[in-house]
């Protein structure tokens, strides 16, 4: 495998004429690797061999990295993964029998006993039982080898993948899994290791190549250059298979990219960018063609002849996939039925009675019996117990011997210093930050992140532009609708209704940020299960990157609505007017990022957020006043987010204490004496003065701004506080959408 890296690189950078330097050095290495008996060398080793053929070319002092094994004699194998009799239960509900009369036709009550009516198990209830997943798994793997877990559908190979993999919580699984006679902590195996799940989890707007850099740019650390991170890039691009796909974006539904098993083989690669000892992959060859099947498990044989141990579920390999396997594991209903090379399956079911014929695949033969002895009587029972016999006479002949040679901490350290693990950690076997938690700082997260996001979305600009014309159609509605108001009493009646809907509609048009971490939920989950990032950064970057599209769409809303409909206040008005927008698109983004947190589904999501914006809003005190709000609801009224937006810009509209919105018989404007003539008016005016004893005139100014305000009952808070405020309920928001992440994006099986 690395002779053939070896030889795209030279082929890559002789196209190159900066790189011209590296030829010499490239075909040193590649004549040391064709004469090689042994295994051949790392990745990582490999780019030290070129960052060193590098530095003498250009003159850099720093001494050429010795070879730390010799290539030409076969190495120790310094990895073994054991696991021993690993169990693991769920409870499940039980089914309860229904009375005699509702029982279905034909189903007798001795059926419903046995239900219900049956003695409880140890863990069980009457309302849930026990239900077995893993039964006493046991098998080993070592580095070079692929491991294959094969059974029918709810067999448990998932579940063993997982298991493995230390994503069931702790105290759930029953059994251990070593390490070199070790075991592996859960830190440790982070580093590791890499799981890639069933799905494809990709950004569809990268291409190939960009997928790969970012995923550098995760794992790797910062200690190493920029060029040794694209040369691992481009190294792993050949590794894959990938070099005509490079610059493809990987597409979706509604962008065409690459094929599916482009798409499989790129989801690995994310996730060996690293080069890990492990390599977890739950059926990496579904929904995909035999050929590309095919291609995919022959990448995975490289990854395990570069040093790696791969342990992968597959559903039914077929002849060719089969002969890449080294180990099989098959299960039937949670428990082990063969565990051994794929070359004794011939020997195994002949003596068990069920010779394999000379023309049949043999994984095929094994799983039709299988399923053939699950829907029989005894079930699975009889070659559970034949394979329990078979190796036990196996270990008699065949013993592993108790010396594997190196420890756990030897090895990793060996590793490191021949670059299989990330480069630049160190290989001090007694350092604690042998493994480092994180490759990369905090700030450096933070701008990957930034960066990727902000690819991504400039490439599909039908999203922001999308909301973008829904907020100038609403804004545009809006103008014209409440066409240059003027200030009498229906003025005012107006302009609360146009605040209030105004208000209301920047958090409606929030609700399309919904989706958006919804779709990259689980590559979120993907990423931080093995620290490619922390949780904060991703939760800081993300706010980051919506700030500039809320601040654009704050300013369009209020260019389009504030001179249109006749607000008061100049310019100083209009700074305030969006201000205040911006707040609100910023808490009410914020209150739909923290949701999409929570709620996993899309469709339920929006039902939430319709239902607590369209509460929020009744709430507010355009509706209903707050001091005639009943006591056991004002504290909604104090919790909506509408409330303080829409105060503050009554507040910016009507605290002038010198404008006037009620004029003499303008006072009658709101009431039944509205239709009569204003001669009429008039003389009802003088007859009110009199009666009060004060001089009220056509001119007299009878209701201002500020007892506008009163009337709304906005009174206890400035607008600048409202602003605040506004802005302080967006960082909350944003907190817990950070306590969300940290809480429920485990993954691990209960």
């Amino acid at each position: 495998m690395s002779r053939i890296v070896a030889e795209n690189i030279s082929s890559a950078n002789s196209s190159n004429n900066s790189s011209q330097y590296f030829q010499p050095s490239l075909e040193l290495i590649a004549g040391e690797l064709s004469t090689a008996t042994g295994p051949s060398p790392t990745l990582g080793q490999l780019l030290k061999h070129v960052g060193d053929a590098r530095k003498e070319a250009t003159g850099d002092e720093t001494p050429v990295h010795e070879v730390l094994v010799n290539v030409t004699e076969p190495r120790p194998i310094p990895f073994f993964l054991s696991f021993n009799n690993l169990t693991y239960s769920v409870k499940v509900p039980r089914k309860m029998a229904l009375p005699g009369f509702f029982r279905r036709r034909g189903r007798s009550a001795s059926a419903d006993a046995a239900v219900v009516g049956s003695p409880l198990a140890a863990g069980d209830s009457y309302f849930t039982r026990n239900k077995t997943l893993l039964n006493n798994i046991s098998g080993e793997t070592r580095d070079g080898e692929i491991l294959a877990v094969l059974g029918a559908s709810g067999s448990g190979k998932s579940t063993l993948i997982d298991a493995l993999a230390n994503r069931i919580a702790k105290g759930s699984l029953k059994g251990n899994v070593t390490l070199n006679g070790e075991a592996l902590e859960s830190r440790m195996l982070k580093v590791i290791s890499a799981y890639v799940m069933q799905d494809d989890l990709l950004f569809p707007m990268l291409t190939v190549e960009e997928t790969l850099m970012f995923a550098a740019e995760f794992r790797l650390p910062r200690t190493l250059s920029k060029s040794k991170k694209k040369m691992r890039v481009q190294a792993l691009i050949d590794q894959l298979g990938l070099r005509n796909a490079a610059k493809t974006v990987i597409g979706d539904e509604g962008h065409r990219g690459v094929s599916g098993g482009e798409r499989r083989r790129v989801s690995i690669g994310i996730d060996i960018i690293h080069d890990p000892i492990i390599l977890f992959l739950d059926e990496p060859t579904s929904g995909l063609d035999s050929t590309s099947a095919f291609m995919v498990v022959k990448v995975l044989q490289r990854i395990a002849q570069s040093g790696s141990m791969v342990v992968m579920s597959i559903h039914q390999p077929s002849y060719r996939i089969l002969g890449l396997l080294d180990r099989l594991i098959f299960l039937s209903r949670g428990q082990t039925v063969y565990s051994g090379s794929p070359t004794n399956l011939p020997l195994y079911f002949s003596e068990f009675g069920y010779p394999i014929p000379e023309n049949e695949n043999k994984t095929d033969f094994a799983l039709d019996l299988i399923r053939e002895l699950e829907g029989s009587p005894g079930g699975t029972k009889s070659l559970v117990e034949f394979n329990e016999t078979w190796q036990s006479m196996k270990h008699t002949r065949d013993s592993e011997p108790d010396e594997l040679g190196l420890s756990l901490k030897e090895a990793i350290s060996a590793s490191i210093s021949r670059g299989k693990l990330v480069p630049g950690a160190t290989n001090d076997i007694n350092s604690s930050s042998m493994v480092p938690t994180f490759a990369n700082p905090f700030w450096k997260e933070m701008v990957v992140l930034s960066k990727r996001s902000i690819l991504n979305s400039r490439r599909m600009p039908e999203l922001f532009g999308t909301r973008l014309a829904a907020v100038l159609v609403t804004g545009f509605i809006l103008a014209t609708v409440f066409w240059q108001l003027d200030n009498s009493p229906k003025g005012v009646q107006e302009r609360l209704g146009f605040f209030a809907f105004a208000m209301s509609t920047t958090y409606y048009t929030c609700a399309d940020a919904l989706p958006v971490f919804l779709q990259e939920r689980y590559i979120f989950m993907r990423e931080t299960a093995y620290n490619a990032y922390r949780r904060l950064s991703y939760v800081i970057s993300n706010a980051l990157v919506a700030l500039p599209g809320l601040i654009f769409l704050s300013f369009a809303f209020a260019m389009a609505t504030f001179w249109a409909v006749g607000l008061d206040g100049g310019l100083s008005g209009f700074l305030f007017y969006f201000l205040m927008m911006f707040a609100s698109f910023w808490s009410g983004s914020s209150f739909v990022t923290f949701l999409s947190g929570v709620v996993p589904h899309v469709m339920l999501g929006y039902t939430i957020v319709v239902a607590i914006l369209a509460y929020f809003l009744l709430f507010s005190g355009f509706f209903i006043n707050r001091d005639r709000i009943p006591v056991y609801w004002i504290w909604f009224h104090y919790l909506s987010l509408v409330k303080y937006p829409y105060e503050a810009v009554l507040q910016n509209e009507f605290e002038n204490p010198t404008k006037c919105f009620v004029r003499g018989i303008q006072i009658f404007d709101n009431s039944p004496l509205g239709v009569v003539p204003p001669a009429m008016k008039v003389r009802l005016l003088q007859s009110l003065s009199n009666t009060l004893g004060m001089r009220i005139t056509s001119s007299t100014c009878l209701t201002t701004g500020l007892d506008i305000l009163k009337q709304e009952g906005i009174t206890d808070l400035s607008k600048w506080n409202c602003l605040l405020i506004t802005v302080a309920w967006g960082f909350l928001f944003r907190v817990l959408f950070y306590f969300s992440l940290l809480l429920g994006s485990k993954n691990k099986r209960s």
